[in-house]
């Protein structure tokens, strides 16, 4: 058997107890703070905290692109495509607002990160059975107190970069509150940590910020339809480094 390489020790011998150091220290001022702040503002500030750390200790560097397109304080639906587990901290450091996630039921289970997300404005749906109201009573609740959300409409990750099919169900939301849509394309993520494999890297990441795109009068557009016109406009950066790109050697660990 293959000896693995060093960025695999470092991963499981210094990043991941670091990682969990800093979830159990942030969530619990997270979660401290939902008792007396209810619109959880200080708990996104211990989240960013939280990516900020994670970036620093992985050694991942973040190059953003276009923030200038964007009205500071106003409530946007940011649409990346998803390559890496790191996406999550890169956008959340990255993105100067007020972030809050849809996420899957599940995750609320795990300790310190499931009750950050049941305690601090975060919307966690079962998959097989979405309440449709309760989702459009959040929304409203997002605009009213000026926070934005963050959607990964491909579902998954993507295990070389390239860009799948957008679900147009992600959309939906966005379309009936008309609220404002910023795509966004995450480039060499994946380089960091790749799917399915126990090691991180240290890199260089780049994110590009297109123009919003109003949907106030987009209410009656096919979610589909739109979700492939706004897939389109992240896959040009999304995947401009696929072709030709190196991996790391996995170094027999998968």
């Amino acid at each position: 058997m293959r000896c693995p390489p060093l960025h695999w020790w470092r991963t499981v011998f210094f990043l991941i107890p670091a990682i969990s150091l800093y979830t159990i220290v942030l969530g619990t001022l997270s979660i401290a703070s939902s008792l007396f702040e209810t619109r959880g503002y200080f708990a996104h500030r211990c989240a960013r905290m939280w990516s900020r750390l994670i970036l620093r200790t992985t050694g991942v560097d973040v190059d953003v692109e276009g923030l200038e397109r964007l009205v500071p304080g106003r409530t946007y639906v940011f649409v990346s495509n998803h390559q890496s587990i790191y996406d999550i901290p890169i956008l959340f450091w990255s993105l100067p607002y007020q972030l809050r996630i849809i996420a899957k039921e599940s995750l609320g289970h795990f300790p310190f990160l499931g009750w950050h997300l049941r305690r601090t404005g975060h919307m966690l749906v079962n998959r097989a059975r979405p309440d449709r109201a309760s989702i459009f009573a959040w929304a409203s609740a997002l605009t009213s107190n000026g926070l934005s959300l963050i959607v990964f409409p491909e579902g998954t990750r993507s295990p070389d970069g390239r860009v799948d099919r957008f679900k147009g169900g992600s959309f939906f939301l966005a379309l009936e509150a008309g609220l404002p849509v910023v795509p966004l394309s995450v480039v060499g993520s994946r380089h960091v940590m790749l799917k399915g494999r126990l090691a991180t890297y240290p890199g260089r990441v780049r994110l590009v910020v297109h123009e919003p795109i109003d949907t106030a009068t987009l209410a009656g557009v096919d979610p589909k339809t739109f979700a492939e016109r706004i897939r389109q406009l992240v896959v040009p950066d999304a995947e401009s480094d696929v072709a030709g790109s190196r991996q790391p050697a996995a170094g027999g660990i998968e």
